[in-house]
């Protein structure tokens, strides 16, 4: 049977540690099993159980501290990173071979993973020969898309992630629950966007005529293949969380492949007129 995983990924500060605790949580309750690796080297704190920890095998703070490497925070990520994507039989360990394991890899939030280094992409290559059905889920922190200007950020963020990794991908709008009722109802517009009308309510904004042209070509793209759409995600909205989940799990195909368990047979009752009906014949 396949395995499935999913790839938690997004800049620094859109929740991928809270989203996968929420996740572990809601899953107990429904009774699945889900397990959460931490591929993040510069965590610090996280409330779930792990299967196993990168800091395991190196730490940020100790390439920071060799003398001989000299790199700073982003610098010592990338290289912690690197040296994980040379010893992926260490993490083969730590996953075993249980079939039918559905894992959540809390990733890093160093944008510069997912878009130009190969480091992600070699991970979702190694799952995919384990046999995992691998999904990107995408975050982005609500409170930072209310403006339309930052809204385009973060889908062409998640766009270059999708285009990268090659895998299915499901992009997901945190925080929910932070925001105002007024704040929740200005954002449902970017939930599914029309992007031609983001175009028009900034055209006096964007004075340059060349922007304006790059602008609408970005929007057009994304608006004409449908490529970016979000879901919502309020940690205290036990439907939403489903909902999420069920989106993911279609996307990897989760149960399809679980065994059909046939009904119980039941003896039939004697001389029913069910029977008498093919007994007898059709009545002319």
């Amino acid at each position: 049977m396949p395995r499935y995983a999913q790839l938690v990924m997004g800049p620094a500060g859109s929740g991928k540690s809270t989203y996968c605790s929420t996740l572990v949580q809601h899953c107990e309750v429904l009774n699945r099993s889900v397990q959460v690796v931490n591929l993040d080297p510069a965590a610090e704190y996280f409330n779930y159980p792990v299967m196993a920890d990168i800091r395991e095998l190196i730490q940020v703070d100790d390439v920071m501290e060799d003398d001989s490497l000299r790199f700073g925070p982003n610098g010592g990520l990338v290289f912690c990173m690197e040296y994980f994507a040379n010893n992926f039989d260490w993490l083969e360990d730590c996953l075993g071979h249980v079939e039918d394991d559905y894992i959540l890899f809390d990733c890093p939030g160093q944008i510069e993973l997912y878009t130009h280094l190969p480091v992600m992409k070699h991970l979702v290559e190694q799952l995919q020969q384990w046999e995992f059905r691998v999904c990107g889920v995408f975050l982005v922190d609500s409170q930072f898309m209310v403006e339309s200007f930052k809204f385009l950020s973060g889908v062409m963020a998640a766009l270059s992630a999708m285009v990268s990794l090659e895998i299915p991908q499901i992009n997901i709008m945190t925080k929910m629950d932070l925001l105002s009722k007024t704040a929740k109802k200005e954002i449902e517009k970017f939930l599914d966007p029309d992007m031609y009308s983001f175009i028009e309510d900034n055209s006096t904004t964007i004075r340059s005529a060349k922007f304006q042209k790059l602008t609408k070509a970005i929007c057009g793209l994304i608006d004409d293949y449908s490529m970016v759409r979000f879901l919502p995600f309020d940690r205290t909205d036990e439907e939403g969380i489903n909902i999420v989940l069920q989106h993911v799990d279609f996307a990897i195909q989760y149960g399809e492949d679980l065994e059909v368990k046939e009904p119980r047979e039941e003896e039939p009752e004697e001389d029913t007129n069910y029977d008498r009906f093919f007994q007898d014949g059709i009545p002319e």
